[in-house]
């Protein structure tokens, strides 16, 4: 059971919380070039990625529930903490600035929603890079 939990955190990893990250670089570059409706439709997609990834945390939390006993896993391990709180960082920056901005920016062009958004998704990607490099490096 552990291998299938293990399994499924990566995979949802991979295939939820990596397009999280890349699909506000690609709108941006539309943004750049007047696609509005790139913008809205992007928005959409980001928000439905990043409440989906809340399932690389529950696969998360199953992968540690069930590690072995002698690494002593749990919520205070730093690691885990701090991968949790840039995770938390990483989602409200993609849904309470960065969604909001492209959808803005979807409906109107506004400078503004290009600034904010990519901002707000770069510090977001950074947070999710620091999350993997934790995850793999586990000081």
């Amino acid at each position: 059971m552990d291998i299938l939990f293990s399994i499924l955190h990566v995979t949802s990893a991979v295939f939820v919380v990596g397009p999280m990250a890349i699909i506000p670089m690609a709108t941006l570059r539309s943004l750049r070039h007047g696609d509005n409706e790139r913008s809205l439709k992007s928005g959409k997609s980001i928000r439905l990625l990043s409440y989906l990834s809340l399932i690389v945390v529950v696969t998360g939390f199953g992968v540690m529930g069930m590690a072995d006993p002698e690494y002593d896993l749990s919520i205070t391990t730093p690691w885990v903490l701090a991968s949790l709180v840039l995770y938390v960082v990483a989602l409200l920056a993609t849904l309470l600035v960065t969604v909001p901005a492209l959808l803005q920016a979807g409906r109107a062009t506004a400078r503004s929603s290009y600034t904010r958004a990519s901002i707000s998704s770069c510090i977001a990607t950074l947070c999710l890079v620091v999350v993997v490099v934790l995850m793999v490096w586990k000081p």
